[in-house]
């Protein structure tokens, strides 16, 4: 090898963030035996011992440390690169990857993407799944050009922009509706409540709207998937309350009343990427469109 190789310099910093070679296998989707192939391909290259291991795990050397440092501006260079080179051309191209919540995913996303694909057929768009911590790291880490995520979301190195006010709406089977008039924590308490997993963040949000009232939600089911609770609440199971975007659709609603809560519940969405991300034509349309129209 007569010049350092991008990959195994990317590889490195993930090891250094991840604190060990088996957690950067497991986010690279490798074999840990093939990560500590690149690491000692690098150092042989460079000729100095990058990383050494302690008892909690690995840490950079001191030339590792001053590797780590380059390898920032190495990364900005070449999405620099890239994007210089992408002004010559009309045409929005390359791949793009984003992360975002499940019920985001589902219901936002495709026809985003739809559009993406009419209008940038070149344009390649990765997605992931995950909460906002996850998503958060994933971006910290240069896994992820950007989020949408669920505020509160902090990081130094971030860029955080909300876009988005997304209201949470009661959900009961559709015969049922007479038998809820008021949609008021203290009047929903004793009703059966089929909730998302304890510790999801649409959880917590869920629960401080009923805290907030003095009120302790105590759900008969729980599920991770909205998909699930819906088919629960159309056979009259229990009510729920869910995000107004996995009902917008007349399909998504069949079989539900759907009504707002009192007082109305809602959550703010945030689009996150690093500071010194390149803005990339794709990346900018992206951003467009998950902003909604005035």
């Amino acid at each position: 090898m007569t010049t350092l190789n991008l990959g195994q310099l990317a590889t490195f910093r993930l090891v250094v963030q991840r604190g060990s070679f088996s957690a950067a296998a497991d986010v690279l989707g490798l074999s840990q035996p093939a990560v500590s192939l690149q690491i000692r391909q690098l150092e042989q290259f460079l000729q100095a011992r990058l990383i050494e291991r302690t008892g909690r795990g690995v840490k950079a050397t001191a030339a590792g440390l001053a590797l780590l440092t380059h390898g920032e501006r190495i990364g900005r260079a070449v999405d620099e690169a890239i994007r210089s080179v992408a002004a010559f051309s009309q045409e929005v191209s390359g791949t793009i990857t984003l992360g975002m919540g499940a019920t985001a995913c589902i219901h936002l996303l495709p026809p985003l993407l739809q559009e993406l694909r009419q209008s940038h057929p070149l344009l390649r768009v990765g997605v992931t799944t995950g909460n906002t911590l996850e998503i958060v790291r994933a971006i910290e880490e240069n896994r992820l050009d950007l989020g949408l995520v669920t505020l509160p979301a902090a990081g130094s190195a971030l860029a955080i922009a909300p876009v988005m006010d997304e209201e949470f709406v009661f959900i009961a089977a559709g015969e049922q509706q007479a038998q809820f008039d008021t949609l008021t924590a203290e009047h929903l308490q004793d009703r059966p409540f089929i909730a998302f997993s304890a510790g999801s963040s649409t959880r917590l949000v869920i629960d401080a709207w009923f805290q907030a009232s003095g009120v302790e939600a105590q759900p008969i089911m729980q599920s991770g998937s909205i998909e699930a609770i819906k088919r629960m609440v159309r056979v009259g199971l229990g009510y729920s309350i869910i995000p107004r975007m996995a009902v917008d659709c007349v399909e998504d609603r069949q079989g539900l009343c759907v009504r707002s809560l009192t007082p109305v519940l809602q959550r703010q969405l945030a689009i996150v990427m690093r500071q010194d991300k390149i803005l990339s034509k794709g990346i900018s349309e992206i951003i467009r469109l998950l902003q909604p129209a005035e």
